[in-house]
């Protein structure tokens, strides 16, 4: 059975840093091309970052740019979102997808909430 399970959210004030975690099991991450989305109340779900199968080419959302780093760690099992210069529109529940959809396979997390306020 595959699970995606998210952690590392909670309440930051503006300009803090947050590093998300996405524990996959029934899955190898290294296989899958990881990806973090976010969606916010009343909007729709966007993608934020990701990271590709094996040769770890990374992709952010324009807004994230030079303040969010994702990265995958094999040997866990385990894809992060370090998020840094925390701003209120970061705000969101932030979800895990394992994605192989050329295979027909996309796998999501539960989320996991994001608040950015002071």
């Amino acid at each position: 059975q595959v699970r995606l399970v998210e952690s590392g959210g909670g309440l930051v004030q503006p300009g803090g840093s947050l590093r998300l975690s996405c524990a996959a099991s029934g899955l190898d991450v290294n296989f899958y091309d990881m990806i973090w989305h976010r969606q916010a109340p009343g909007k729709q779900r966007e993608l934020v970052a990701s990271i590709t199968r094996i040769v770890t080419s990374t992709n952010y959302a324009d807004s994230v740019k030079g303040r969010f780093t994702i990265s995958r760690d094999n040997a866990k099992n385990t894809v992060y979102l370090q998020m840094n210069s925390l701003r209120p529109e970061d705000t969101a529940v932030y979800f895990c997808k394992a994605d192989r959809s050329d295979l027909g396979v996309v796998y999501w997390g539960q989320g996991t909430q994001v608040t950015v306020s002071s």
